[in-house]
């Protein structure tokens, strides 16, 4: 399995070695991730799921979040902009109580164990709560995300309690404790997700919310679904490619830009890559978190069974609740996506957990982070594994180009030169960047049955064979 922190990887790992399936190791990594990737996901974010039982057809549980308002005495009041300065680029996100959207991951989690796993919730939970009290060591990689958005974490001092160390943000190698997350993943364990919805959880934090000026009410957490989803199909080179579908983009854009390249041919050049890229947009509105504040694992177990999960939290809010573990999302206040006019919609994503078959097996497994520039991510490790025969590893660790508006930006061993003969103005990269996403693969060897993977270094990602 492959996940985006070490210690999500390991709990991932240990699921399956418990004899749990893909879809418990899934759940474990993502509970972990609550811990060692606090600002990228959390209780109060939301996601997507692809579930690949063997012999069966793929389907996608939809955990996004969706549009409050529900019962609303008032309209919102007015956002707060945060400044975040993002490799040279600054860019304005909104925060505070009325950028938070109506959270899904609690249910998410809770409806994938029940349905698809085979451990108990509370077996899944606990490793990741333990952690939660004894601390995890702060990696590079979160190291800069705390400091990317520590004006996000310390626009309200319960934000600030939590996650800041002496009013500044967390160092590599620091250790993290929290253990008001790990109560409330005991109540998840022990409850499931009804606490977070129906419960004095769920009621604490729409009474918070509502009275900062924003408007996710309890009548909005009692209505949260999970919704089961057909995921999209395309054939590519022989295989069958099956991602998210609408109302999230980011499946859209990937199924264009493959069907793009089954047309005019495969394992393109970088021009090539980057007309794919382009024709994926057409496919749809190209919504997504700016800053990619978002994770991602893959698991292919030894009996068949594949999970794709992508989860985010955006900026965060900053509105976090004590005594609920919950740090809410901002995903209102995200400019790069698109929001519904009406209540108790889902909001779109450029998120895509993806997973490949072959005469029904699955082959690959993968998912990124990254927000507009995940399609390109996946496109890439999926032309490098199924046309040029690359190891995922091999595959994710290549160099990428991304294409945005017309503009493509390059890491280091991407052809700049011919992209600019394709009239593409270039922004070249001195090094491989997070900006080019965070993707996640695992595979089954077509020909040996051996399974192995790429974590993406980008992010700090690793890998776990068991």
């Amino acid at each position: 399995m492959a996940a985006g922190h070490p210690a999500s990887a390991a709990a991932g790992a240990a699921a399956l070695r418990a004899g749990g399936n893909a879809v418990d190791a899934a759940v474990a990594a993502v509970l972990t991730s609550f811990v060692a990737e606090p600002l990228l996901t959390g209780l109060g974010a939301g996601g997507y799921m692809l579930v690949a039982p063997p012999g069966q057809r793929p389907l996608l549980l939809d955990f996004f979040v969706e549009t409050p308002g529900r019962g609303a005495d008032a309209r919102p009041a007015p956002m707060t902009d945060v400044l975040v300065t993002f490799e040279g680029t600054t860019q304005v996100f909104q925060i505070g109580a009325s950028s938070c959207a109506t959270y899904g991951v609690p249910a998410g989690v809770a409806a994938a164990a029940e349905q698809f796993g085979r451990m108990p919730l509370a077996e899944l939970t606990a490793p990741a709560a333990r952690l939660a009290r004894t601390g995890v060591r702060v990696n590079a990689m979160q190291a800069y995300v705390f400091e990317l958005l520590v004006d996000v974490v310390g626009s309200t001092p319960e934000a600030a309690a939590r996650f800041t160390v002496d009013g500044r943000p967390p160092r590599e190698g620091e250790l993290l404790r929290d253990p008001e997350l790990a109560d409330a993943l005991d109540r998840l364990g022990a409850e499931g997700a009804a606490p977070f919805y129906t419960g004095d959880i769920g009621c604490a934090v729409a009474d918070r919310v509502c009275a900062g000026g924003g408007v996710l009410t309890r009548a909005d957490l009692e209505a949260y679904r999970v919704v089961r989803r057909n995921p999209l199909c395309v054939t590519y080179g022989g295989r069958q490619v099956f991602t998210n579908p609408p109302p999230s983009a980011g499946g859209s854009r990937l199924v264009g830009a493959l069907a793009h390249l089954e047309t005019t041919g495969h394992a393109p050049d970088a021009p090539g890559i980057a007309a794919a890229l382009e024709a994926g947009v057409r496919n749809g509105p190209a919504p997504g978190d700016a800053l990619g504040s978002t994770t991602h694992t893959s698991v292919l177990d030894a009996e068949g069974w594949a999970c794709s999960v992508t989860c985010s939290n955006g900026t965060g809010s900053g509105v976090t609740v004590p005594g609920t573990g919950v740090h809410l999302n901002n995903m209102l206040g995200e400019h790069d996506l698109f929001v519904p006019d009406g209540v108790g919609e889902r909001l779109s994503s450029a998120m895509a957990p993806t997973v490949v078959r072959r005469d029904g097996t699955t082959e690959l497994v993968l998912g990124s982070a990254g927000s507009s520039r995940i399609r390109s991510a996946l496109l890439q490790v999926l032309v490098n594994v199924l046309d040029r025969g690359d190891s995922p590893q091999r595959a994710v660790d290549a160099p990428r180009i991304h294409v945005e508006r017309g503009t493509a930006y390059a890491e280091p061993g991407i052809d700049a030169v011919a992209l600019e003969a394709a009239a593409y103005p270039v922004t070249r990269f001195a090094a491989p960047n997070l900006f080019f996403g965070g993707c996640q693969a695992v595979r089954r060897d077509p020909a040996t049955g051996a399974l192995d993977g790429g974590a993406d270094a980008r992010r700090c990602g690793a890998v776990v064979v068991v």
